[in-house]
């Protein structure tokens, strides 16, 4: 059972976890974490990848042009998250554990194959396809954890998970440092298909959630879980939602992606060798991991107290600032290096609003629907953000600079402050059967 309705300040023991609701949750934050690693590992290879792989395919490796080309693999990879939302009317059909393992297989095998690539449209070839197994992994891993765990403890059960994402930025810095610095970038694609075996055996071996199982019935294949997350009941919510999401991925992935990047521009200012600037780059991710770490485990219990919406748009308000000044102000500074660095650690920090999505979108929605609402929600805005990558790309290769480019990002943030208004607070208020 997912035990009793409380509110986010309940008071008294917690409900205890069972052996299945503990080892599920391990499958799905280590699946989750293995998403965060492989995220990463394409903005911590971009540079050499592309160094490497653009003369192959007819292109000059000027700076410029690794920046353009580095937009548009990753708004490709966006775009194969977008595609992603597929998975979220499966998992509603056929139950959350099983497809989510499958996702897992998806990502895992084209991270590996991306070692192969001999041209830059291969690479992106198989970013777009890594995409859309990497975009299906949250929501069922957020969905699952939602509606397994006891409704007293989901709260911190879905920043724990979304730490896992974050735990994975700093797997991979950990072997960008090691086996990146020595063995190249085709090892880190490597590198990020192998431990992936332990968790599809895990999720193979976890129950569905007790919800799911109650609500698949003999009317659950007549369901039509698009058409009622469009409904005139769920309309407003669930373009909101998406918008806000939208806003998270357009800021924070368009400064995640290119971190690595101007740390190795920095460092290399600096008077560093490229191997040196390599590992700074390495420790740079770290520090924005641990920040953002922090930020999730910070989220519920402010979210709990304070509520759903003031949370999100305090984290907003920190993340678009965050940004401005990073990329903006501190980049083009003399001695950029160290200031740079620091400023990631807050960047991280705020990056966790993404916890709040994990949080806060099951409560909106009935199980019947649920892994489907998650998978759109979070899978709409990755069109924008494509398109938003494109544009910045474009702007890089103009510019002949990251941080403007970066920094403009920023806007985005201020304007999700302005539509949280209009989402649906539900702070206090137990999960929908």
């Amino acid at each position: 059972m997912n035990g009793p309705s409380v509110s986010d300040r309940a008071t008294g023991a917690r409900t205890p976890l069972t052996r299945d609701q503990i080892l599920g949750f391990w499958a799905a934050w280590a699946g989750w974490t293995l998403d965060g690693m492989d995220s990463v590992i394409y903005a911590l290879v971009l540079a050499p990848a592309l160094t490497e792989l653009l003369p192959r395919s007819g292109v000059t490796p000027t700076a410029a042009h690794v920046g353009m080309y580095g937009s548009t693999l990753f708004a490709l990879f966006l775009f194969g998250w977008g595609l992603s939302a597929v998975w979220g009317p499966i998992a509603d059909r056929f139950g959350r554990s099983r497809v989510l393992a499958f996702t897992v297989l998806v990502y895992a095998v084209f991270t590996g194959i991306a070692a192969l690539s001999q041209s830059v449209w291969q690479l992106a070839l198989f970013r777009l396809l890594t995409g859309i197994g990497i975009g299906g992994e949250w929501a069922l891993a957020g969905t699952y954890v939602a509606e397994a765990w006891p409704e007293d403890r989901r709260k911190m059960g879905a920043g724990y998970l979304q730490t896992g994402y974050y735990a994975g930025f700093f797997l991979a810095a950990a072997l960008n440092y090691t086996i990146g610095a020595r063995f190249g970038w085709r090892a880190m694609f490597l590198a990020g298909a192998v431990p992936v075996t332990l968790a599809i055996t895990i999720l193979a071996r976890i129950k569905e959630p007790e919800r799911w199982r109650k609500a698949e019935g003999p009317t659950h294949i007549h369901r039509r879980p698009i058409a009622e997350i469009f409904d005139r009941a769920h309309l407003r919510r669930t373009l909101v939602n998406a918008s806000l999401v939208t806003v998270a991925i357009i800021g924070l992935w368009a400064a995640a992606v290119y971190e690595p990047t101007a740390v190795i521009a920095l460092a290399r200012k600096a008077g560093m060798g490229p191997h040196d600037a390599t590992r700074m780059a390495s420790f740079a991710t770290g520090v924005l991991s641990i920040g953002t770490i922090l930020g999730c485990l910070a989220l519920p219990p402010l979210a709990g107290r304070f509520g759903r919406r003031p949370v999100l748009a305090g984290y907003f308000l920190g993340m678009g600032t965050t940004i401005a000044l990073g990329f903006g102000v501190v980049f083009y500074l003399p001695d950029a290096l160290g200031p740079f660095i620091a400023m990631l650690f807050v960047l991280g920090f705020f990056g966790g609003s993404f916890t709040m999505f994990s949080l806060w979108l099951p409560e909106q929605y009935a199980t019947r629907v649920r892994a489907t609402a998650f998978a759109f929600t979070t899978s709409a805005g990755r069109f924008v953000g494509a398109g938003v990558n494109f544009l910045l790309g474009w702007f890089v290769a103009k510019t002949g600079t990251l941080g403007i480019p970066v920094a403009c990002t920023s806007i985005a943030f201020f304007l999700g402050v302005l539509v949280l208004p209009f989402a649906i607070e539900t702070r206090g208020k137990p999960l929908p059967e």
